[in-house]
């Protein structure tokens, strides 16, 4: 990719108080391929260890432009850390540290190259490993060929100059999509240090950040923070958001807080990769699939997906949600209208069976979100000897809200506008967002 953009002028890349252009850019990749070429073979296994840098992302690029399988991996636990690498079969693990490159050789049982990699690094390309939660508890591990995903960006005809801010992780599929993106068009790139709320709206309005691509729970922990007015994002032009199901009382609250920002519901999978999207409206969470490159279709409510940038299955596990004919089975639920848009409303994994009457999460969390006081809720099920599951509600007040009365309000509310089998069995009361380090809703 540096051959593509090592034409454009001005800033590709800020971290911290450093500004480096696209030239720089082009230059620190070939330096780091130079550095790299006797240490890294073709057919090896690379994790990079680090989150995004001007540096972990060059030597990204530098990576890629050989034979070899690249496996970026952001630091939480070293036991998480371990099961990935493991799980991915790495053979080396390069960390950053002040500039200079730190290669630790992996000792394994064995040196089998997975038949998956194996594919990719057999045309001359190189792979990108993404992991995904799995239901045993060693993560799931699915490789793409990264030579064919960079080639998929269409490089426009001239130099767009929009500054993104870089929110999504080294090793998530939007943060990817969002680094390749930017880079094929020639946009600037502001790197963040850290993902609290306020340190993000004073980088937005310090650096005229134009575009954030993030989730929905950090856009709520956003609107929770006190001192939100005292910040001027009218930089901001567009906030794109995904990986997560939006609430439509948060989409409300955002439209009616940052008027001028455009709001666009981005949709894709760490398999099938990110796919462009066009939102019926700001306020509203159908949208359409506009990408050429993509096929879909819905099978009783479920969506299906088929691109030529998707993975073929997982390496160390099998999967029935890729069928015959390249189709993938998303798990989610859609709804759509008159006009062909598409609308996420659950996940087939989370619907709460009751004594044979299903109930979306959806239906009650909309009704329950109605309710002034509410920031948020999460509803899930869980065991009933009598009906196998039971309906329960984790809910986010302010700490202003009187937990007594507003339990009360929850309940003869549900009572009004629900089914009984509904309404929720066990109500939770917090104060605060439950989140992931993806910034994403934990599941219960």
């Amino acid at each position: 990719m540096n051959t593509i953009f090592k034409n454009y002028e001005g800033v590709a890349l800020i971290e911290k108080s450093s500004f480096h252009t696209y030239k720089d850019l082009t230059f620190r990749i070939e330096s780091l391929a130079f550095e790299i070429k006797n240490s890294i073979e073709d057919g090896d296994i690379i994790c990079i260890k680090s989150d995004y840098s001007f540096d972990s992302i060059a030597l990204f690029l530098a990576l890629s432009q050989r034979k070899c399988i690249i496996v970026p991996v952001v630091p939480t636990t070293d036991a998480e850390f371990q099961s990935k690498i493991v799980a991915a079969s790495v053979h080396k693990v390069i960390s950053l540290k002040k500039d200079v490159l730190e290669i630790d050789k992996i000792i394994r049982i064995s040196e089998e190259i997975p038949e998956k990699y194996l594919q990719i690094m057999n045309k001359g390309n190189s792979g990108l490993v993404l992991f995904s939660s799995g239901t045993t508890g060693v993560p799931k591990v699915m490789v793409h060929d990264l030579t064919v995903l960079i080639e998929s960006f269409k490089i426009p005809k001239k130099q767009r100059r929009l500054n993104f801010l870089l929110f999504l992780l080294f090793d998530h599929i939007g943060g990817v999509n969002t680094l390749l993106n930017c880079l094929s068009n020639g946009s600037q790139i502001t790197i963040p240090q850290n993902r609290n709320p306020e340190y993000i709206l004073q980088l937005v309005q310090d650096k005229k950040v134009q575009v954030l691509p993030t989730t929905p729970t950090f856009l709520n922990l956003i609107l929770m923070t006190e001192n939100f007015g005292k910040y001027n994002i009218s930089s901001l032009k567009m906030i794109t958001y995904g990986t997560e199901r939006m609430p439509q009382m948060l989409l409300d609250k955002l439209k009616n807080k940052i008027p001028h920002v455009k709001l666009l519901q981005t949709f894709g999978t760490s398999e099938t990769g990110i796919m462009k999207t066009q939102s019926k409206s700001s306020a509203s969470l159908f949208f359409k699939i506009i990408d050429p490159d993509y096929q879909y279709k819905i099978v009783e409510n479920q969506l299906y997906l088929k691109s030529k940038n998707q993975i073929k299955g997982y390496i160390n596990q099998k999967s029935a949600q890729f069928l015959d004919h390249e189709w993938f089975a998303t798990g989610d639920i859609v709804a759509t209208d008159d006009e062909g848009y598409i609308k996420i409303i659950g996940r087939i994994n989370n619907v709460i069976n009751i004594g044979g009457q299903k109930v979306l999460p959806k239906e009650v969390e909309d009704v329950i979100n109605e309710i002034a006081e509410i920031i948020d809720t999460t509803v899930y099920s869980k065991s009933n000897i009598i009906t196998g599951q039971m309906v329960c509600a984790d809910v986010v007040i302010s700490d202003a809200t009187d937990k007594i009365n507003i339990k009360k309000k929850i309940i003869d509310k549900c009572k009004k506008e629900l089914d009984k089998y509904k309404i929720p069995s066990k109500i939770t009361i917090s104060t605060s967002l439950s989140f992931s380090n993806r910034f994403k809703k934990t599941n219960k």
